[in-house]
């Protein structure tokens, strides 16, 4: 294992418009945010650090062993919170950050640790992983945001759209996979703490606000993400109810191995 040093913060938020009290719903009997901060734990990160918004989750996180800081309620974005967080937690303006989405309760460790690498290699603002799809149907999923990267691992762009559009195909919905030329976009980022802040307050840009994708932002200011595929399979993360019953069944197989 390399040396590079790196933090991880998870932002937690209480409400949710699609599975409320998101943070606290139990898998396999425990909280969510409880399963996110061990798969952290077990990266290799000086420190993992919980960004919450409500005590109940402050209590949930603190109770099982890990380091939660409470933020405020009225936070815009998960990065904003991550800007307050790493204020709290004093750390340094070149300290890599790994932001972890707290309804990922199966992230794998390699991968969290993949991404601070990444940072660390390239040099660029930001770093983020992907992973090719597997389905036709994510392809036009919005819910699967797509990413389009150059030979040299730069983000291109971030869409809900199919983007490579592939003429003459796409109108029929025919799909060629074997060319491997889709990616799914996961969300984990790393970034140092000062473009962290930096990245806070930058105003909310016209794409962004059109795709509802944070990261375009960053492009749109015209600064660079490194992308690169994920060294593990990374499980979907839970935004809905169906989401949470498929996390069980997962949880459930996991510990009968």
């Amino acid at each position: 294992m390399s040396e590079i040093e790196f933090v991880v913060a998870i932002p937690a938020r209480m409400a949710a418009t699609r599975l409320p009290d998101k943070p606290l719903r139990l898998i396999g009997g425990i909280p969510m945010v409880v399963h996110v901060a061990h798969q952290a734990s077990q990266a290799g990160a000086r420190e993992v650090v919980v960004a919450v918004d409500d005590a109940r989750i402050y209590a949930a996180v603190t109770e099982a062993g890990f380091k939660a800081v409470m933020t405020r309620v009225d936070h815009a974005s998960g990065t904003d919170r991550l800007a307050e967080c790493a204020a709290l937690s004093g750390w340094a303006d070149n300290e890599i950050v790994v932001n972890v989405q707290g309804d990922e309760p199966f992230a794998p460790p390699e991968g969290i640790r993949a991404v601070a690498e990444l940072l660390a290699r390239t040099g660029f603002d930001m770093a983020t992983l992907a992973t090719p799809i597997t389905h036709e149907a994510e392809v036009f999923d919005p819910n699967v945001v797509k990413v389009v990267a150059s030979d040299t691992d730069a983000a291109m762009y971030f869409s809900r759209a199919p983007i490579p559009w592939q003429r003459g195909q796409f109108d029929t919905q025919q799909i060629d996979l074997s060319q491997d030329a889709w990616l799914r976009h996961i969300g984990v980022y790393a970034y140092r703490v000062n473009f962290l802040n930096r990245f806070a307050a930058m105003p909310a840009s016209r794409l962004e606000q059109l795709e509802s994708l944070e990261q375009l932002r960053v492009l749109q200011a015209g600064h660079a993400i490194a992308v690169t595929r994920t060294p593990v399979a990374f499980p979907p993360g839970v935004d809905t109810e169906a989401d949470l019953q498929r996390a069980e069944v997962h949880f459930q197989k996991m510990h009968r191995l």
